[in-house]
């Protein structure tokens, strides 16, 4: 009996097993049993790819599970993300999780196949028709006759594959999904029982700190052991090419152990200059340009317009900028690894870990434990090779959290961007030609098998990054794929009718690693995007609202607009506000809308906002939000993630921003990354939610914080009648841009 076949039979019981013995490979994706087992008191435990990292899919999978099982949502146990258990689903993130498991595959296909499997075999053993049974609550009923599910199977396999015709069940008889059910880990989270990352504990365990380079692009020259000889607890220095770091018994041992160490480097590269970033990365060669859309008639239909006009943008590195400091902890002896690990993909850290240890696949076992939220790729996985790397170097587990500048200099960051807009106007003032270009840097992503070198300790130990190509002049356009919403929500290939749209993309090499933060490019383009269809509709002395919704064809996106302008109680006038004061607070509203990756949601938002006139300082009164992602699951995990997000998303557009010098990166505390405080004034966030149980299942969690900052910037511009082009929206550059254009 293996661990998955124990877990079943035990129903309600878990064991944490040794260490070591063979990790069994990656359960077929196909197999029913790899996603759904029945215990023998009718418990179900169901294996999912997607894991929780605060944006409540936990509770929202369980709830599916009830379901489509018909079962009390309490008997349902849910296993995330543990390679020798759960299916491959590749990554959590990018908003995915619910469409890949709420549809018609994967764990929702699975739980309808077992549905139909268990009346099968009550069928067979009742002797009544299929027809005549239903499931109820864990059992198979007729009317005269029932049978739990242990008793149907409890401790065996289901030994059959997922039925692609099997039905899920009609959202008209939903009783568990669809309700709104609190996250399941919120009492342990507040109570101090929830096991995080970094309250992993191993008998033995050891602690690791890691010795960074002062710059990028800096090299190992020499370690001076001696400068620790003698220093109570430190185990062993481990250098491995670029790699230091130190291993001791104790947490405060290896810091001070790591911090007294001499360590000489050969500088790296100069930085490129902080200053006038933006005309840097429209000047920088060599290129990797790539034509998202093309019409072919952009040039031609610029040149008959009444009116052309033009907005540059520019969005800056901006990082995770976790609370608690990135931690994994691995246990590598011999030929076998196990880890837990913070990452969004378990199984591409066995992989990398397998290819850095030097281990095969199958002897790395990589477990999810949840640690500081993230949201993209801050430095969970560059930890994850950390404590690998120092586990292997002694022989013994070994803990390794990152310190604050640690996570802050060497995570990858969210691209910077700069963009052009251009567009045509007739002589009524509707779009005819809509021309995009973005300029952004690139260095690393998410590490896979092949590339543990596009995090930080995979360069260091003598890994390449993903290789940047250039490629000058782009291809032709491929097929439509707005994943990126560099194309306007507005282009009639898309939810509108501009039908000419040229959209292309130039990548840079990067200075700094860089990778997914929530919302990646979408953010960015949607920032230029909605705020240069406010400085049109101004231009024309139109409403906002009724401008966009002239342009828009597709009706989930003119009724998430609708609907988010009917709860904020919007008023029809052109922006800026022509009542608006000249001292004191100025109140402004500014709006925002996006087809998410072009299909993956469809949301609009209203931000209301007031403005200091004397110091810039703006002050965020009430956020509306409409949101249509298809059926809704949990309508309060769906609430959280819409508020989660647009105060995130309001913490970047109002003060975050990496800066550098010339040779190391300078925004490492919270004194000089400048996120929302605790005490902040937080403002009223209304929810309105689209509820379309006919439609595919799609993304919420990135939908408001894609859309918060540009409503904000247009909500500066209805109350002072200054634009601004460049985030984030300081006090400094608000002030500049009201004096600008007085």
């Amino acid at each position: 009996m293996n661990r998955r076949t124990f877990l079943a039979a035990a129903g309600v019981m878990f064991v944490e097993f040794p260490s070591f013995g063979q990790v069994p490979g990656s359960p077929s994706m196909k197999a029913l049993d790899s996603w759904v087992a029945i215990g023998a008191d009718g418990t179900v435990t169901a294996y999912s790819g997607k894991e929780e990292l605060g944006q409540g899919i936990f509770t929202a999978q369980a709830q599916l599970v009830a379901e489509e099982l018909c079962v009390p949502f309490a008997k349902v146990n849910l296993i995330t993300c543990d390679t020798a258990l759960t299916p491959d689903q590749a990554h959590t993130s990018g908003s995915q999780s619910h469409p890949a498991n709420f549809n018609h595959g994967n764990l929702a296909l699975a739980c309808a196949t077992a549905r139909e499997a268990l009346i099968r075999l009550a069928s067979a053993k009742l002797g009544v028709p299929v027809s005549e049974l239903s499931a109820v609550n864990g059992e198979v009923r007729s009317a005269s006759k029932k049978i739990g599910y242990g008793e149907l199977l409890g401790g065996q396999k289901f030994n059959l594959t997922l039925d692609p015709n099997a039905k899920r069940r009609d959202p008209k008889t939903w009783t568990v999904l669809g309700k709104p059910i609190p996250r399941t880990d919120i009492p342990d989270i507040v109570t101090g029982r929830f096991e995080f990352v970094q309250n992993v504990r191993v008998p033995g365990m050891l602690h690791g700190r890691v010795v960074r380079p002062p710059s990028p692009g800096a090299k190992l020259a020499s370690v001076d052991g001696t400068s620790i000889s003698g220093m109570p607890g430190v185990v062993k220095i481990v250098t491995k090419k670029d790699f230091v770091g130190v291993v001791a018994e104790k947490p405060w041992q290896a810091i001070q152990a790591a911090q007294k160490l001499k360590v000489n480097w050969t500088p790296g590269p100069a930085l490129p200059p902080f200053a006038g970033f933006a005309d840097h990365l429209k000047k920088q060669q060599p290129t990797r340009d790539t034509r998202l859309l093309d019409s072919g008639d952009v040039d031609q239909k610029l040149a008959s317009a009444a009116t052309v006009m033009k907005g540059n943008y520019y969005h800056p590195y901006q990082m995770h900028g976790s609370v608690g400091g990135s931690c994994a902890v691995a246990d590598v002896q011999g030929d076998k690894a196990t880890i837990w690990s913070g990452t969004q993909g378990v199984w591409y850290q066995k992989s990398a870990c397998a290819t850095l240890l030097g281990l095969k696949p199958a002897d790395v076992h990589v477990i999810f434990r949840r640690g500081s939220g993230c949201y993209g790729l801050n430095g969970a996985d560059t930890v994850t090779y950390d404590a690998a790397v120092m586990s292997q170097a002694v022989g013994k587990p070994v803990r390794v959290q990152l310190s604050r500048a640690d996570e802050m200099a060497w995570e990858n960051f969210g691209h910077a961007y700069a963009l052009e807009e251009r567009v045509g106007l007739d002589a009524q003032g509707n779009i005819i030609a809509w021309d995009h270009e973005s300029w952004s840097p690139t260095l690393g992503n998410r590490p896979g098998p092949s590339t543990p070198g596009n995090v930080v300790t995979g360069t260091l130990l003598g890994y390449a990054p993903e290789p940047f190509v250039p490629r000058s002049p782009s291809p032709a356009a491929g097929a439509f794929n707005n994943n990126s919403n560099g194309i306007p929500s507005y282009a009639g290939a898309g939810c509108g009718n501009v039908k000419s749209v040229r959209v292309l993309v130039h990548n840079v090499r990067s200075a700094f690693f860089t990778g997914p933060l929530r919302s990646p490019a979408r953010l960015q383009n949607t920032f230029a995007h909605e705020c240069f269809m406010d400085e049109i509709a101004a231009r024309l002395k139109a409403d906002p609202l009724e401008y966009r919704l002239r342009h828009l064809s597709f009706f989930r996106l003119r009724d998430a607009l609708t609907e988010v302008a009917k709860a904020a109680n919007w008023q029809k006038r052109p922006s800026p506000n022509p009542k608006r004061p000249k001292t004191g607070m100025a109140p402004g509203r500014g709006i925002a809308v996006v087809a998410y990756e072009g299909d993956n949601g469809y949301a609009a938002l209203v931000a209301e906002i007031e403005v200091d006139l004397a110091t810039g300082r703006i002050v965020t009164k009430r956020i509306v939000v409409s949101n249509d992602s298809g059926p809704i699951s949990n309508p309060d995990g769906m609430k959280n993630q819409i508020e989660g997000g647009a105060l995130q998303g309001l913490s970047r557009a109002l003060g975050e921003e990496v800066t550098w010098d010339e040779t190391k990166v300078t925004s490492v505390h919270w004194g000089n990354y400048r996120s929302l405080t605790l005490g902040m004034q937080t403002p009223v966030i209304e929810s309105v939610l689209i509820n379309r149980p006919e439609e595919e299942a799609c993304g919420s969690g990135e939908t408001s914080i894609t859309l918060i900052q540009a409503a904000i910037g247009n909500a500066i511009f209805d109350a002072t009648g200054a634009r601004l082009r460049e985030a984030p929206f300081t006090p400094a550059r608000v002030l500049a841009a009201i004096k600008a254009s007085s």
